[in-house]
């Protein structure tokens, strides 16, 4: 048998009904037969000082199923014992209960339809990680729809990259993630009681194009028209959309937080600069340019309705009809990078490329117009260190939550501990952040292995990057 790096076991982990979630007995370490069926992990009580033994073994759809979860049971002899006895090569996979759906392969070989353009991009070379890794992360998933796989080929592809990311971003907190309902598509609990139920949804453009090949469009250069604009008005569609089909009035949500997860797609490149206009629309307020002892800053500007012929009120949490709405979670990273870029921060060669990431962190400066730009190589350990405790580039990264004020269920933050969380405190935003930085938006340029990673101060960066 092999060890595991601990960045590599925690993928096959997040199929364990609570992830990450190990409480007082989290893993040592852990190993994979060399035919990489079985995968066996040696846990610590931090208690007791006793051991455990946990023993998972791919089924024959390569579902991970656990044929044995003992904690704080064995001397640490004993549970090695064990651990060699199941960690072996040759062993059967395990077969399919009676009744049990077999899970489709995410790229069958008698697909009838060719893929999508954007679910080609999973073949390049230098994706091959990424597509790895979505492949885990729609195996770990407890109960996909029927058609997950086969949705995930055609032009709806991000919308199920954004349901396997959030997905893998809270079991990795810890939760217990189910799928025992059609909808909403989780119910998490964590193990204080807290619980939410979880729609995830994206914004989509009202003119289909092509996600793999579409030219980037350009962010409004008007601040007002940014916060307020077009985007916004797509961001109020969606969610209306879904607030109309009343999930919060389901029999078994009714009572209990309600939130939406969205990931914009609305047009190419929105992600990059579309979150100031999802936080105007359930806030009602904008930044807004003033100069204040000779220095421009930005202070808040209240706003009653978007902008548009349609009149579309801003500051959904704060009407009646948003009160059943708890919080909307965000994430600008619901992309094929993400994907690639998680599995590069394990470290090892990356082969004949390199993945920087470029963009801005958070500036919490009073009146700070802009973010901080960084451009960071995904597998080094500066980039490493900006997710501490991880050793790797976590799943929650990007993952923030905008709580409504006036919410009939209020969803406590402590459900979603390593998401940055957006609270009105005294009418101010407040910001509760579990990581070092908080990243506004950014890109991912692979660049051959040997090219120089861009500096912050290259023109061509900043004119990037300051709309």
């Amino acid at each position: 048998m092999d060890q595991l790096p601990s960045s590599m076991f925690s993928v096959f982990a997040l199929a364990l009904p609570r992830g990450l979630g190990f409480g007082e007995n989290p893993p040592k370490n852990a190993w994979q037969s060399l035919d990489g069926i079985t995968v066996c992990a040696l846990t610590a009580n931090t208690t007791s000082g006793r051991f455990g033994v946990l023993v998972m073994r791919r089924r024959e759809d390569d579902v991970w199923v656990v044929l044995r979860r003992d904690d704080d049971v064995f001397s640490e002899d004993d549970a090695m014992a064990s651990i060699k006895e199941a960690c072996v090569d040759g062993l059967p996979k395990v077969a399919l209960p009676p009744g049990a759906k077999r899970r489709p392969p995410l790229s069958p070989s008698n697909a009838k339809k060719d893929p999508s353009n954007i679910f080609k991009e999973l073949g390049q070379h230098f994706r091959e990680r990424g597509a790895w890794m979505l492949n885990q992360l729609y195996l770990a998933m407890p109960n996909p729809d029927d058609n997950w796989a086969s949705d995930c080929r055609t032009d709806n592809f991000h919308t199920r990259l954004w349901e396997a990311i959030l997905f893998a971003s809270l079991r990795e907190q810890g939760l217990l993630v189910t799928q025992d309902r059609p909808s909403p598509d989780f119910h998490v609990t964590n193990r204080k009681g807290g619980e939410a139920w979880i729609e995830a949804v994206t914004a989509n453009p009202s003119i289909p194009y092509d996600h793999a090949n579409a030219v980037e469009a350009p962010p409004p250069l008007d601040r007002r028209e940014r916060m307020l604009g077009t985007a916004a008005v797509r961001f109020a569609k969606t969610i209306k959309s879904k607030m109309d089909n009343g999930y919060a009035r389901m029999p078994h949500v009714a009572g209990k937080p309600f939130v939406l997860a969205i990931a914009d797609f609305q047009a190419p490149g929105s992600m990059v600069w579309s979150r100031t206009a999802l936080i105007g629309y359930l806030y009602g307020f904008f930044a807004q340019e003033v100069e204040v002892n000779g220095q421009r800053v930005a202070v808040s500007e209240a706003a009653d309705e978007l902008l548009g012929a349609e009149e579309i009120p801003a500051g959904l949490f704060n009407v009646p009809e948003g009160e059943d709405l708890s919080a909307v979670i965000f994430s600008q990273a619901a992309t094929l990078s993400k994907l690639s870029r998680v599995a590069v921060s394990f470290g090892g060669s990356t082969g004949d490329y390199r993945y920087v990431r470029i963009g801005e962190f958070a500036d919490f400066t009073a009146g700070a117009l802009r973010g901080k730009p960084f451009s960071m190589d995904a597998n080094t350990d500066e980039y490493r260190a900006l997710w501490t405790p991880y050793d790797y580039e976590p799943w929650t990264a990007e993952m923030e939550v905008f709580h409504n004020p006036n919410a009939k269920h209020p969803v406590n933050p402590a459900i979603f501990p390593e998401a940055a969380h957006w609270l009105l405190v005294n009418g101010e935003m407040d910001c509760q952040r579990f990581f070092k930085e908080i990243i506004l938006k950014s890109r991912t340029l692979v660049l051959g292995a040997h090219q120089t990673v861009p500096s912050v101060d290259d023109l061509k960066f900043r004119e990037t990057f300051d709309h």
